[in-house]
């Protein structure tokens, strides 16, 4: 899902809840909470960003749960685990109806933008197809830059 892009949380709620119930699990409030602070962000969060922004809502939540939340979405394709070269997980939020995207990351306020190049995404194509009979069937991009804004308001403190 791209950043910024709204999402109909009912909806994905509901087949969250369909998901857990296949697999036997049950819906909790801490669990809804949980989604839908992951899925209002809509932006890749790792587990201690994905915490503090729950406890805002729900001090009493706790890090195991969050953990096994986040593990629960990645496993019925709700969140994609990403890793950026800093040695943290961060969770990128999907959508069944979603296509890939690629991602910017700066390496100096480790923003991660998401981009999505048609142009690119024809010449990977066509990249493959030059080696012979093959058809691409997923790409992963990460481009990383340095951010050139003085005052970045993104940079860690």
């Amino acid at each position: 899902m791209a950043e910024g892009e709204s999402v109909d949380m009912s909806k994905l709620l509901e087949r969250f809840y369909e998901r857990l119930s296949e697999a036997g699990l049950k819906s909790t409030r801490q669990r809804e909470v949980i989604f839908e602070t992951f899925f209002s962000l809509n932006r890749h969060i790792s587990v201690d960003e994905l915490l503090a922004e729950v406890r805002t809502t729900a001090p009493h939540v706790g890090y195991a749960t969050v953990y096994r939340t986040l593990k629960l979405l990645v496993e019925h394709g709700f969140a994609r685990p990403r890793h950026f070269d800093d040695g943290q997980t961060r969770y990128d939020p999907q959508d069944e109806d979603e296509h890939e995207h690629d991602h910017l990351i700066c390496i100096d306020c480790r923003r991660v933008m998401e981009f999505d190049d048609e142009v690119v995404h024809a010449r990977l194509g066509q990249i493959v197809r030059d080696f012979g009979d093959y058809d691409l069937t997923r790409r992963k991009i990460e481009l990383y830059a340095r951010c050139r804004i003085q005052d970045c308001p993104h940079r860690p403190q």
